[in-house]
Formats: structure tokens, sequence, C-alpha cells
């Protein structure tokens, strides 16, 4: 990490920064990126065993998204573990059947806290633009306000914190604008002014988009990443961890030398449920140790 620190610095010392980029780029990302590259650190890291062991001490993140409707059919099993985190896009397009088919899903997990935010297809829990969506998805409209109350069977977060086992995780399903879906905004100040509402300090930040540059490279070879989002975490947030999914090509793990950004996608491009679950472990915080 030391190293990953460091070239982080040299790069920092030079090329066009993220200022600039958001003043005169910021909603055509690829370009944007093309000139910010050089001086920022894309390190690409090495997924973790889903079957080892926890080290004692360490409390267990168990991370998954865009599982689409397809939990019944994933190649490979949730491993146990004392967190987990699912990115968004439970559903393909957000009926009270899918609802009630993913939350059944949670309720066989053991994990002791799921922390779930939702995505651009989960269409139900965007209750501002239901009524300008839904009939693109289904032929019948239903109550959103009923079909959110399905999913019991977690902590669902939008725009907002929780703290677990002493971790401060804060979720928000928002993304740039992109065709006709739920949670959208354009690039720029719409979108800045949504992750200005994340406070400083939080451990875990979970979106269902990714920020630019890591985990956003889609197979048009198209960047979809939000610059807005890439600027807040470097310059204020900064957390430990930043789980999200969305663009399932882009599904893996990198770091930046201060965050790790996990790109948790479950499906493929082509919605094969075949990515296996990104799990990883942090010491257990103080306060847990005590209790």
């Amino acid at each position: 990490m030391k190293r990953i620190l460091a070239k982080a610095k040299a790069k920092q010392d030079g090329g066009v920064t993220v200022e600039h980029a958001l003043e005169k780029y910021v909603d055509r990302p690829t370009i944007a990126w093309n000139l910010l590259e050089s001086s920022q650190v894309v390190e690409r890291l090495k997924l973790n065993d889903i079957r080892s062991p926890k080290p004692p001490g360490h409390t267990r993140f168990v991370c998954i998204s865009d599982t689409h409707n397809r939990t019944d059919r994933m190649e490979h099993a949730i491993p146990d573990g004392d967190i987990l985190i699912h990115a968004g896009d439970f559903t393909s397009c957000g009926t009270r059947d899918q609802v009630i088919h993913f939350n059944r899903f949670l309720g066989t997990l053991n994990h002791p806290h799921k922390v779930v935010i939702a995505g651009n297809h989960d269409i139900s829990f965007d209750l501002k633009s239901y009524d300008s969506l839904w009939s693109n998805f289904t032929q019948i409209r239903e109550e959103p306000e009923e079909t959110r109350k399905q999913l019991t069977n977690c902590i669902y977060l939008e725009d907002e914190e929780i703290t677990v086992r002493g971790f401060r995780i804060y979720g928000s399903p928002w993304s740039p604008e992109f065709c006709n879906w739920a949670f959208m905004k354009p690039r720029g100040q719409p979108m800045q002014e949504t992750w200005n509402k994340i406070p400083d300090g939080i451990d875990i930040l979970v979106t269902h988009g990714p920020p630019l540059g890591h985990g956003d490279l889609a197979v048009s070879k198209l960047r979809a990443g939000c610059l807005n989002l890439l600027h807040t975490i470097q310059s204020r947030v900064k957390p430990k961890y930043h789980i999200f999914g969305h663009i399932h090509e882009g599904y893996g793990i990198t770091t930046d030398g201060v965050t790790t950004f996990v790109n948790a996608s479950s499906v493929t491009i082509q919605y094969r449920p075949s990515h296996p679950p990104i799990v990883f472990d942090l010491p257990n915080k103080e306060s847990l140790d005590q209790s």
C-alpha cells in the first residue's frame, strides 16, 4: 500500500486536475478520463478467496450487486460473513413479485446484518419517478409504497447512513442519466448536490453507479462513471471502501491508494449470474472488541 500511495503522490504532482476536468468535461466522462488518467492511480487488486477463513478480530463484508432477479441461478454460493452489502438492481424492473422474491432470498442468508440500496432497475423504489416509468416495463401499475414494504429482511438505505458493528455505512441509489430509468440525474451540479449529502468520516460508501475510472469501463470502451463522485471521494469523503455495481463488465477491485473500489456486479454483460461475491475483512472497531 505504501508503494501505491507513493505512486499516487507522484502522479498528483503533474497532469490535469479533477477540478479542471469538472469545469470542462463533467458531461463527457470518457474524454475527462483520457485527460485525467495520467494523474490518477488505478491499481487492480486480486480478489480474495470467498472460501478463506475470517481472521480473528475482524469483521467480514460480503458484497454483491446487480442480481436482477436471478438469485436462484447464481453460480457461486453466497459465503457467510458479518455484513452483506447489495449495491442495487436486485430486480429487473421493480415489480412487487420481484421484490418479494429478493426478500425471500435475503431471508435464507445467515448474515446478521444485510445492507441494501436500490439501483436504476428497481423503479418502484423511486417514488418521485415511478409514475413516469412503470408503463415502460410492465402492463400493470402497482402501488410503489406497498411494493417497498415487501423488503423486510435487510436495512434499506436511500441517501442515508447507518452504523453497523461500529462501521459507518452510507448508501445512495443514484447514478448519472442513462436512458429512462430510476434514480438518475444529469451529470454536473445535480449529481454533485446528491454527493454533497455524503457525510465526512464514513467507512463504507455504497452507491449503485461507479465513480469515473474505477470499474466503469463499458463494453463499448466508453466510461460510464461519475466524475463528481470521484471528486467527492478523493477530495473529501475518502472512505476505506466504495462498493457499487451498475456496469456489469467492470466487476473487480481497484484502489487509488486511499480508497478500495469494489464493483460487485453479480451478473455479466449477458446477465449471466456467474461473478463470485466479493469479500473483504476489516479489523473490528474498538467498541466491538470491548463489548
